[in-house]
């Protein structure tokens, strides 16, 4: 256990049942929640990851027909 992990535990070990309650909704809330910044980041990579997929869908189609004109000039 990290050094932190002990010094949390040391500090809710006094807490009364109805104190731990509060403390796991909580921590539950922190872990559900994330900060608007950290949203914002992750829009943004999901939307660029699929804007990357989309062009190197665009790229492979393209890539593909390019293929078969150079095949059909070569068997010409």
């Amino acid at each position: 256990m990290r050094e932190l992990e002990k010094i949390i535990l040391e500090e809710i070990e006094s807490f009364d049942e109805m104190r731990l309650l509060d403390i796991i909704a909580f921590i539950r809330y922190l872990k559900g929640h994330r900060p608007p910044k950290q949203k914002q980041i992750t829009d943004w990579f999901e939307q660029t990851l699929k804007e990357i997929t989309e062009l190197k869908d665009e790229t492979k189609d393209k890539s593909a027909g390019s293929n078969i004109k150079t095949q059909r000039r070569g068997k010409i």
